[in-house]
């Protein structure tokens, strides 16, 4: 009998690795990397793809013969010299290709890795980090496949990055003053524990369109996680609490002191302004004896397992350096297709621009000039357009140094609340810091604008 096949985005991360070292025997698994993998003579764990996960063409063909997905992917590292756009709305396009290419190789689950969301009070907001976890999980199934999330706050393991940091500052620093996101609720779930729950639910039918809380049976305090890392590492630390929140400055000794990039550390703070505490579900039922911190601690720091290597890597190569990906969020109050919105676009920069800027369609054919100088040529791809995603390659024009490759889109996302409008792969005529100076900032100035138009609340039909 054929095992079940599973896909894996972000299987070179933290959880990814772990699931495929310890189900690769349960499960057909297809990992995916940006980068070309080259496993070793004899490895047999998984089946490495490269994958654009930006070209939904790309994606579509990495799933295919995939029978569930996990989604692992959050906050990718730009593969372009210049990314426009916040993680967010990166996030949230990634996730509409991920969806939409599950949907269309009849996928029958998507499994999410999510975070802990806040019991909800009036009037306050979630986080930035917690919001595009919450969009994205809404996003996955946007297209039709049913989706499982399993929301989950640190996972405590070998090679996690949250506890690593709490290892390096109580290594590192004799004394550590804690700030009032120190002292919040949150409930930690460890790695073993999180991959059997992973495992029981992939193909579980009561486990379709749920959301699920993890983590460990006692909410704890990062404070208090503290306090048991110095105790099982033997460490005497002056631990004190104050008051202030003090996110920046968070920020900053937090990965200044465990050698951790600003944009990891950044949501993890920020989100900690919450209480993050499991809420008991049918999932936690199912596993009552889970490990608490501090055994799920010892076992990260003196455990004998380490984090599963990678395949030797090859780095893709760009054709291009001087690459660019813009990625903004739009407003869409009044629902447009992306259809509509890319026609008014087309029709309302000439408007802002006045006598300077025209278009010219002719056929699928779209030139932007100015006064006669051809500046974009935009080739519409009805085959893979649609009413909630318009695709055009750039074909040429003088601001378009390579005009083999190279894509504009508009796509309708979250119910239609908004619309992600994105440029991949542009490599400009001009010169890089000319273009960066420039150009760029044209664009920005130019989508902003766009999105006041949208914000209007229009109605008018294209």
């Amino acid at each position: 009998m054929a095992l079940p096949t599973v896909v894996i985005a972000g299987a070179t991360g933290f959880i990814g690795r772990w699931f495929i070292e310890r189900f690769n025997h349960k499960y057909r698994i297809i990992a995916l990397s940006r980068d070309r993998m080259i496993p070793p003579p004899g490895y047999d764990k998984a089946e490495w793809r490269q994958v654009e996960l930006y070209s939904l063409s790309s994606t579509e063909a990495a799933l295919k013969g995939a029978d569930y997905a996990i989604y692992l992917v959050h906050s990718m590292h730009p593969s372009t010299r210049l990314h426009q756009g916040d993680f967010e709305d990166t996030d949230l396009l990634l996730a509409d290709n991920f969806g939409r290419a599950a949907k269309a190789n009849n996928l029958r689950q998507i499994l999410f890795m999510g975070g802990l969301l806040p019991a909800y009070k009036s009037g306050e907001e979630l986080s930035r980090h917690l919001r595009s976890r919450w969009e994205v999980e809404k996003t996955l199934g946007a297209a039709g496949v049913p989706v499982t999330a399993l929301r989950a706050g640190i996972i405590v393991g070998a090679g996690g990055s949250s506890f690593t940091m709490i290892r390096k500052l109580v290594e590192r620093l004799p004394v550590l003053i804690c700030p009032a996101w120190c002292q919040s609720a949150t409930q930690p779930v460890e790695l073993d524990d999180t991959l059997r729950m992973m495992d029981y639910v992939l193909g579980r039918e009561e486990a379709l369109h749920q959301a699920y809380d993890i983590g460990g049976p006692d909410p704890t305090t990062y404070m208090e996680m503290i306090r048991t890392v110095a105790d099982l590492l033997g460490k005497r630390r002056i631990i004190r609490p104050v008051k202030f929140f003090s996110p920046g400055f968070s920020v900053f000794w937090v990965a200044l002191f465990t050698d951790t990039s600003r944009a990891l550390v950044s949501p993890l703070v920020e989100s900690l302004r919450h209480d993050l505490v499991a809420r008991p579900n049918a999932l936690l039922a199912a596993f009552p004896e889970r490990n608490d911190f501090r055994t799920a601690a010892r076992r990260a720091l003196f455990g004998k397992e380490k984090l599963p290597p990678l395949p030797a890597r090859e780095r893709s190569g760009q054709a291009e350096k001087n690459t660019v990906r813009s990625v903004q969020r739009l407003p869409n109050p009044a629902g447009h297709t992306a259809t509509y919105v890319a026609r008014i676009y087309q029709r309302w920069l000439p408007l802002l621009f006045r006598t300077l800027l025209s278009v010219d369609s002719q056929g699928d054919v779209s030139t932007f000039s100015l006064w006669s100088v051809p500046l974009l040529r935009l080739q519409f791809i009805p085959d893979r357009s649609d009413d909630e995603r318009q695709l055009f390659y750039i074909t040429g024009g003088r601001l378009v140094r390579r005009k083999d490759y190279g894509w504009l889109e508009f796509r309708r996302v979250l119910g239609g609340e908004f619309v992600i409008s994105a440029i991949h792969e542009f490599v400009p005529a001009l010169p890089w810091y000319l273009y960066v100076l420039t150009q760029a900032r044209a664009h920005a100035f130019v989508m902003d604008k766009f999105g006041q138009y949208l914000g209007a609340n229009r109605t008018e039909k294209a």
